[in-house]
């Protein structure tokens, strides 16, 4: 008899927070239609990686259609616009391979931006020139300076979906 109390009021706790999760939770995004179409010009570049800026705003573009909340508009058309200036970047975390050389057989990149999220129909700045560590692991049997460049895309697939995630998570009025 105790064991059926036991699972009684188990099934009860189960039951009481199903029914929560039912009118808390919803599958539909929070940010408003209105604010849903976003532009993307080239982004900055401070960093001794050339072509680093227009491979953050590829990237970024490549995960709002992935993720999908999003639509790509050209600039007039667009209620959101992201800007951004890639400041720096370094490698760190090294291995090296004795048998090469003591060449780096791999390291860590990482990438230093700056991001503003701008509502283009409000002119309100919703993310004002965040800084963004965007990382990425490189194994490499060349020369730094090739392997950073071929290692860029993967470095700001990191900072995009960072930015993706909280430009999901933006107040709108």
């Amino acid at each position: 008899m105790t064991m059926g109390l036991v699972r009684g009021a188990a099934l009860l706790a189960l039951a009481v927070s199903v029914a929560g999760c039912g009118t808390s939770y919803s599958w539909r995004s929070s940010v408003p239609v209105s604010a849903r179409t976003v532009t993307v010009p080239t982004f900055g570049n401070e960093s001794d990686v050339t072509g680093l800026g227009a491979v953050a705003a590829r990237q970024l573009l490549r995960e709002i259609q992935r993720e999908g909340t999003f639509k790509v508009a050209s600039g007039d058309d667009a209620a959101l616009e992201v800007q951004g200036i890639v400041k720096r970047v370094r490698a760190g975390g090294a291995a090296y391979d004795r048998h090469a050389g003591m060449r780096y057989a791999s390291y860590t990149l990482s990438a230093a931006v700056e991001v503003s999220v701008i509502d283009r129909r409000t002119r309100k700045i919703l993310i004002d020139g965040r800084r963004y560590i965007a990382s990425a692991p490189v194994t490499s049997s060349q020369d730094m300076v090739t392997s950073r460049r071929d290692a860029s895309g993967r470095l700001m697939e990191d900072l995009a979906a960072k930015v993706v995630d909280d430009m999901l998570n933006l107040k709108f009025e």
